[in-house]
């Protein structure tokens, strides 16, 4: 149940930011999410570093989960079980490495999840 209220929440973080006057041109990224621009969607996987994990991690966050990622921007083993978590939610290969499927998911995720959180 903890997680299903986060996950709404994290949803109406999205809605709320998408209707906070920014727009697409600003540089304003959804939820968000300042790292990087919302069409950089590098492959990532466990041992990726940089500004794609620090979007990937900051979009994960708006998932909810407790407890939330440390937007480090070093892809480890606690950002591999969450972006399983989040592929597994959508009926997506749980691999842990983030594609264009995964990253469309980041920016739209799904209202509802009833995995368990990994955390």
């Amino acid at each position: 149940m903890k997680h299903r209220i986060a996950s709404v929440l994290g949803v109406a973080a999205l809605a709320v930011g998408a209707l906070g006057g920014t727009t697409p041109s600003s540089g304003a990224t959804p939820g968000g999410c300042p790292y990087a621009s919302a069409t950089y969607r590098p492959v990532l996987q466990q041992g990726s570093t940089g500004a794609g994990v620090k979007q990937a991690q900051c979009l994960s966050n708006i998932w909810g989960g407790v407890p939330k990622l440390v937007v480090d921007g070093i892809f480890g083993g606690r950002t591999l079980a969450k972006i399983k978590w989040i592929q597994g939610c959508h009926g997506l290969a749980r691999d842990g490495i983030v594609r264009p499927q995964t990253w469309a998911v980041l920016y739209d995720p799904a209202l509802d999840c009833y995995d368990p959180y990994p955390g």
